[in-house]
């Protein structure tokens, strides 16, 4: 790899002549050979990391005439406040009682998720058993999944970030979908209504509903 001159400038007789500049070289052939091999490794572990995808449902800037209907008793709107707090209420959002928008730690979420798509779970649940064991292929398990989303069991979840929620407790309710088998959710803007709920909830009833 390194080659040293290790002339020591000597004559025969034993007197000392000046002493010569040594000479270095290195080789770094062996070097090429070591970073294509990383190289190669680099690569070919960026093509086993396959990108996951998530799908979910943003509010679009287009106005829907016919919007898809949503009962009450099958949804279920979460708001990511701030400092990691969300807050939750089921179906038609009451404005007279205040205590009808609860607030819950994230931990919580799950619980009260599946307690409203119990049934569903169970179903989905079943399905993924059945991928698992090969006992029906990937896109039957898709095809099943679409039709479990439309069924009357199925909830709705509405999620609505506030300006101050934080990028990660998002992640997490997505988490959530996902693990809870609910069929359709969607991340939603903040109206002014679930606005009056918060303040409401902080004040325990000391605004007036205008809605």
């Amino acid at each position: 790899m390194a080659n040293i001159n290790t002339d020591t400038g000597r004559k025969k007789g034993g007197k000392r002549n000046k002493p010569q500049q040594k000479t270095l070289r290195v080789d770094f052939t062996p070097m090429v050979d070591m970073l294509m091999l990383l190289i190669t490794f680099f690569m070919f572990c960026t093509t086993l990391a396959v990108p996951q995808a998530m799908d979910i449902v943003m509010p679009s800037d287009q106005k829907d005439d016919n919007p898809p209907e949503v009962v009450g008793s099958k949804t279920i709107t979460l708001i990511l406040g701030e400092d990691n707090k969300v807050y939750y209420y089921h179906g038609v959002p009451n404005y007279e009682d205040y205590n009808s928008l609860v607030e819950a730690n994230y931990k919580d979420i799950r619980p009260i998720l599946l307690e409203k798509n119990n049934v569903l779970f169970k179903q989905v649940n079943d399905l993924r058993k059945q991928v698992r064991s090969k006992q029906i292929s990937e896109s039957h398990f898709k095809e099943e999944m679409a039709k479990l989303k439309k069924s009357k069991e199925s909830i709705t979840v509405l999620i609505k970030p506030t300006e101050n929620a934080h990028y990660a407790n998002l992640v997490d309710v997505l988490d959530e979908m996902q693990i809870c088998g609910v069929g359709k959710y969607m991340v939603v803007d903040l109206a002014e209504g679930d606005k009056f709920l918060l303040e409401n909830l902080k004040t325990k009833g000391g605004l007036t509903a205008q809605m």
